[in-house]
């Protein structure tokens, strides 16, 4: 499956959050690949809004390295930041698997660094800064 949105301004950001969240179907694990700066936290964020998240409640998880969330149904939706992580054992002792194998949707930042222990099911997602500073999401 290939597929593609491109957020053209962060006024569009919540309407291609939620086209995103339909078209990936039933898939519970989605590992964002992006530069620096292109907008992983902001995308995720906005993937967070759209299912019910408080505003106030989503921030990068980048000290923590995961942070849970509750949809607006109750159910948990757990953030990974894998930036600072320097060796794939620092995830295996947040309890990496139970995360994973909970059937909870799991959305995934730099997940590059944990690249070795990702399921095969895992969505792999790329997001990249267009020309004209648009953002495009394909998987």
């Amino acid at each position: 499956m290939h597929d593609r949105i491109v957020i053209q301004d962060l006024s569009r950001i919540d309407g291609c959050a939620e086209e995103f969240l339909k078209r990936i179907g039933q898939n519970r694990l989605v590992a964002f690949y992006a530069p620096m700066g292109a907008g992983k936290t902001t995308f995720t964020s906005a993937i967070c809004k759209a299912l019910g998240v408080r505003d106030d409640a989503v921030s990068s998880p980048t000290f923590a390295i995961v942070n849970e969330y509750r949809s607006g149904k109750g159910e948990p939706i757990y953030h990974f930041d894998f930036y600072r992580i320097e060796k794939v054992a620092e995830a295996l002792d947040i309890g990496f698997y139970d995360y994973i194998d909970s059937g909870c949707l799991c959305l995934m930042e730099w997940p590059e660094n944990v690249e070795e222990i990702l399921p095969e099911d895992t969505l792999k997602v790329r997001i990249s800064v267009l020309e004209d500073g648009a953002r495009a999401v394909e998987w």
